[in-house]
């Protein structure tokens, strides 16, 4: 059965995501910054509310993906201490000065995330190649790649996410998201062949909309 993540920037959204018919709950904050890392103590409550999949985004500021040293090391100590809280999984992606995945670096979170699962994140989406990346991303250890394709949004970018997805075939899961919505995911999921999608599910504001979950849950299981 094809699955549905939605990605919380609040702690409101991910309590509205607990009680809906999604798969997983991407957990971060500041909407404004296309996801940060989120308070340990909303965490806790998330994790205490619910027992959906939550995978918590590690990034440390909006922006680029090039990290300072200093920022390297603020997201290797989350990713240890948000370990202890009983999530299952992690979301990052950091690229070297040239937008290109940076192989160390990931590799070294992933290896401090283990046992958990990572995905790497739209990150993926400044990069120059998709197929080049991908392999890179494969070789590294991430078992999703979250992805519009190197464009915009799902839309521009959804013959792209078909290449992704064909080449990816059961190596790694290729999870489009970027302006997913109730209104084009059939087209999306039509188009691609995808078995995992990733929302926002905000309509007009920026909290997710139980009722746009639950719909975009539906269109891809029927």
């Amino acid at each position: 059965m094809k699955k549905l993540e939605i990605a919380c920037f609040n702690l409101e959204s991910a309590l509205i995501a607990s009680t809906s018919n999604a798969d997983r709950i991407e957990f971060c904050a500041d909407a404004s910054a296309g996801g940060i890392t989120p308070p340990l103590e909303e965490i806790e409550i998330l994790r205490a509310a619910t027992e959906k999949e939550i995978v918590i985004m590690i990034r440390p500021r909006g922006g680029d993906f090039y990290y300072s040293d200093a920022e390297f090391e603020q997201m290797k100590t989350e990713i240890n201490t948000i370990k202890n809280l009983n999530i299952n999984g992690f979301v990052f992606g950091i690229l070297d000065k040239n937008n290109e995945i940076d192989f160390y670096r990931n590799k070294e979170l992933i290896e401090l995330a283990k046992p958990y699962p990572c995905t790497f994140h739209r990150a993926f989406d400044r990069t120059s190649d998709a197929l080049i990346s991908l392999e890179k991303v494969i070789d590294l250890g991430f078992k999703t790649i979250l992805t519009s394709g190197l464009s915009n949004n799902v839309y521009e970018g959804k013959y792209t996410l078909k290449t992704l997805v064909e080449k990816a075939k059961e190596q790694i899961t290729i999870m489009p998201g970027g302006g997913l919505r109730s209104t084009n995911i059939k087209e999306i999921d039509d188009s691609t062949k995808a078995q995992y999608f990733h929302s926002s599910a905000m309509i007009n504001s920026e909290i997710a909309d139980l009722n746009e979950i639950n719909i975009l849950k539906k269109l891809i299981s029927s």
